[in-house]
């Protein structure tokens, strides 16, 4: 079940679509501007009842919302989906131990590793870190003060956990993942896991975890961009096919339904930046 959600704000009525257990409780849910694992950008998130969840904005070219009497004319998104605390908290406690070449770094409160500056919201997952933090971290108690310091083979055996749970679960949502072999869908869950994750050291320590070969992100997706579009393999596929016929007329090809309008579901997405808060 989901709940929908709207607020004022920026002279705009945004729509937010929620689970129930996000606008449940006795206090309502906050928005928090945190650092995204990955890009550092100043990103919103939804926190409540001891849960974070990520806001997607989606927005098409033509839309508005009717809001009973009141007709909306942005007709913008926000889905929130529930995001592991430790993506978020993990580069802000790698900060925080201040590591440098084989030393392993200082062991710290946790007031002092969510103290960000520019950050507040971290103030708000104190609670939350000393539940989710421990699975990553050595920890050392002195009287009633507890301090931790993040242990890089924690971490790699929690990636390699989220990696191979998101690799059983690909061919039940996708059946495209069921007939490709097992290591290329191994190394399609990293990427995505890799979403999460900064390069240095994170991505390429768990690419070397699994026995595998590191591939840079951003040289994929420079690659993809000089890729042909699906309108333009179709196209291309349709005029093989016809210049065959022309060859043997005795034969009529059958020729390609050409796809328009299509979009990748990742495209139709977008994380919630800190100027859309």
């Amino acid at each position: 079940m989901s709940s929908t959600v709207w607020w004022e704000g920026a002279e705009k009525t945004r729509v937010l679509i929620a689970p129930d257990s996000v606008c449940g409780g006795n206090k309502p849910g906050e928005l928090l501007t945190l650092r995204h694992p990955k890009s550092e950008n100043g990103t919103c998130f939804l926190f409540n009842n001891e849960m974070i969840q990520e806001l997607q904005w989606f927005k098409q070219s033509y839309g508005s919302w009717f809001l009973g009497d009141y007709i909306s004319e942005d007709g913008s998104l926000y889905m929130a989906t529930p995001v592991d605390p430790v993506f978020i908290l993990l580069p802000i406690f790698d900060e925080a131990r201040m590591k440098k070449g084989e030393d392993l770094g200082k062991f710290r409160q946790l007031d002092e590793i969510l103290f960000v500056e520019g950050y507040p919201g971290y103030q708000h997952l104190l609670s939350l870190a000393e539940k989710c933090m421990e699975i990553v971290c050595q920890t050392q108690e002195v009287g009633s003060m507890k301090f931790y310091r993040l242990d890089n083979s924690k971490v790699l055996a929690w990636l390699s956990c989220k990696v191979y749970c998101l690799k059983k679960s690909l061919p039940e949502l996708d059946k495209n993942y069921a007939a490709q072999d097992e290591k290329q869908t191994l190394i399609d869950a990293v990427s995505i896991v890799g979403e999460y994750l900064k390069t240095e050291p994170w991505l390429k320590l768990l690419y070397d975890h699994l026995g595998l070969k590191f591939v840079d992100p951003t040289m994929k997706e420079t690659n993809m961009e000089n890729l042909p579009t699906a309108n333009e393999n179709n196209m291309a596929s349709l005029n093989s096919l016809q210049e065959k016929a022309n060859k043997k007329p005795g034969k009529q090809a059958k020729q390609a339904k050409v796809e328009t309008g299509s979009k990748n579901i990742r495209d139709m997405f977008s994380r919630a930046c800190k100027k859309k808060c």
